[in-house]
């Protein structure tokens, strides 16, 4: 078994920051990570980090602006921790080496994003995740901070008292990809997650393959909420053919959306009178569907995004790798012809259920980055606030989970924070909705009280999952994921009905029964993807499921959830988050009251125009 104070679950930008500070706090971390620190998907961000450094610009702004971005389902103490911390972490990058493109007289650039009311956005080139992610880890190898790379954890090491909040996590279980091993990590102080984003629920996603929402799942299934969970962001340029991201720093340098007809759709349909182009990603991206909808997209399937006419100097100076992109997978020389883009699956607002310190309501776990939810997001997420985000939560998480003293939260987390219980459908039976494990546990752990025997237990109770998985007959993983992925793109997409959503639930439940019975063909014992993948596609089902029964239950529309039969946003009845937890063999959903007072102002919801 291995040992270490603090023990971070993920290496791409919250992982490397928590294990950043929490090695500055003294702690002796470790990062157990899947996949090698710098494959980490942060290093397909493309756009930049937004904060506010210029005398003109206010963290103040940067607040307003993130929470209309979030159609005011955000939470004020978070949305502030965010824009106050930002602008000092990305001067702590800069003095790290981070390569930041400057002006003439060596300032940072700063460009303007997408529902943003001054253009705050740093940036690195087209490449600002991949900076930022080799920034952070040579910090990381600086400091001699053990990384654990491809080593796959499975599950939380927890504690079985009958409420979540009085559980205690003390470790995780993980399997070595390398030599098929599975062994121990057992954390004397703290667990943190920081495993990404759940892409692969979609079958059109900019989102990499190792993306598969494992963070979430392992603390839903220990029973920490899930917060928001159908706040899903559909990016409005990816690649038709691949789903890979065409950035917004393209619309942010002046990038044009045309439709079949040569309209400049934005502004001569009306969409975003204002703002056109750089209104927030919700719009745009049901702006686009629109129009291919109504017969103006091109082969009915995408619309033209035109960077011509930028120029080839400011082109290859601020978006070069966006030519590469678009000439290999769609064969289009944007220097010539414009790109041809639609919506894809790009971001998740929703996910594990935290305060503005990373805890979660289980004593000794935290999360950050895309797999947690403070709220910063809420409905929405404004480009160029993930990449702040991850370093602003990663740093607070790691500090907090090494003993720093910090400011109480004013978040509370765990069911003791409920308002008001929620409902489903009569078509759906909150009964049957069961994490897709092989066990009947509730949560992962055993009854005793020895922090090493919770830890071997679960070890033990993972190897044997592995070993059934590998040795007997049944149904490829590979099939039962095209189906989820399938559904849920079909009828939890940009546009949702009441009748698709009750649709993709029952093939969900399909899917779940014939989890039960899947095998893995592959018995060997090294580099073994297809265990891997079968592993991953018990978490896909178990948020696929929290994301479209929060759609179900969520009877409004309010930022990136639009409902067809529920055309207005209903501040009387929804200003709350949506919680779905799992505990004790029952689904549970229930609703946390919206926090709008800030430090010296209430967010007063208004209409969100641009």
């Amino acid at each position: 078994m291995h040992e270490h104070d603090v023990i971070v679950v993920g290496a791409g930008g919250a992982g490397l920051r928590a294990a950043i500070a929490a090695k500055e706090e003294g702690a002796d971390v470790a990062i157990v990570t899947k996949l090698h620190p710098v494959r980490s998907h942060t290093g397909a961000a493309e756009g930049g980090i937004n904060a506010a450094l210029q005398e003109e610009d206010s963290w103040e702004d940067h607040a307003y602006d993130t929470m209309k971005g979030s159609d005011f389902l955000g939470d004020a103490p978070a949305i502030e921790t965010l824009t106050k911390d930002a602008r000092e972490d990305v001067i702590q990058l800069e003095h790290w080496g981070m390569p930041f493109s400057r002006e003439e007289d060596g300032t940072v650039s700063q460009r303007p994003f997408g529902g943003l009311s001054y253009p705050r956005t740093t940036y690195a080139g087209a490449e600002t995740g991949h900076h930022l992610l080799h920034t952070m880890y040579e910090q990381v190898v600086k400091r001699g901070i053990e990384v654990y790379e491809e080593w796959y954890v499975t599950d939380l090491a927890v504690t079985d008292e009958d409420d979540p909040e009085d559980r205690t996590c003390h470790g995780v279980a993980a399997y070595d990809i390398k030599n098929g091993a599975v062994e121990g990590f057992r954390a004397r102080d703290s667990v943190i997650l920081a495993t990404g984003g759940l892409g692969q629920v979609f079958d059109h996603t900019t989102n990499a393959v190792a993306n598969t929402g494992d963070g979430q799942a392992m603390a839903y299934r220990a029973g920490v909420p899930l917060e928001d969970m159908e706040f899903v962001q559909f990016h409005p340029t990816s690649l038709p053919s691949t789903g890979v991201l065409i950035s917004e720093a393209v619309r942010g340098e002046g990038g044009i959306l045309y439709n079949a007809e040569g309209e400049r759709f934005m502004f001569e349909r009306g969409y975003a009178n204002n703002e056109g182009e750089l209104a927030s990603r919700d719009v745009v991206s049901r702006a686009e569907l629109t129009e291919i909808n109504e017969g103006r997209g091109i082969e009915d399937e995408y619309v033209h995004l035109d960077m011509r006419h930028l120029g080839e100097e400011r082109i290859m100076d601020r978006l070069e790798n966006i030519l590469h992109l678009a000439a290999d997978f769609e064969g289009v020389d944007g220097l010539e012809e414009p790109m041809p883009v639609k919506p894809g699956q790009h971001y998740q607002m929703g996910g594990i259920e935290t305060d503005e310190n990373g805890e979660t309501c289980i004593e000794g776990l935290y999360a950050a980055g895309e797999c947690a939810c403070v709220s910063v997001h809420g409905a929405n997420r404004l480009g160029g606030n993930a990449l702040p985000e991850l370093f602003v939560f990663g740093k607070r998480a790691g500090y907090h989970a090494a003993g720093r003293d910090m400011k109480t939260a004013e978040i509370p987390t765990g069911p003791s924070a409920r308002s008001e219980a929620g409902d489903v459908s009569p078509a759906v039976e909150p009964g049957a909705i069961e994490p897709a494990t092989d066990e009947d546990a509730v949560a992962d752990g055993g009854q005793t009280a020895d922090p090493t025997a919770i830890v071997d237990q679960e070890v033990e109770a993972e190897r044997e999952r592995i070993e059934r998985l590998l040795e007997d007959d049944g149904t490829n993983h590979a099939d039962i994921r095209a189906d989820v992925q399938q559904t849920m793109t079909e009828y939890v997409n940009v546009f949702r009905t009441e009748e698709g959503i009750e649709t993709a639930l029952e093939d969900l439940q399909d899917a779940r029964r014939d989890y039960q019975d899947v095998a893995v063909e592959d018995p060997s014992r090294t580099f073994n993807t297809d265990l891997i993948h079968t592993l991953e596609t018990r978490n896909i089902i178990d948020l696929a499921e929290t994301i479209a029964l929060g759609a179900l239950a969520r009877t409004e529309f309010r930022g990136a959830h639009w409902r067809a039969e529920h055309q207005t946003r209903k501040d009387d009845e929804w200003l709350k988050h949506t919680m779905i937890a799992w505990n004790n063999g029952d689904l549970d959903l229930y609703y946390v009251p919206v926090i709008l007072d800030g430090e010296s102002k209430t967010y007063e919801p208004v209409d969100r125009s641009y």
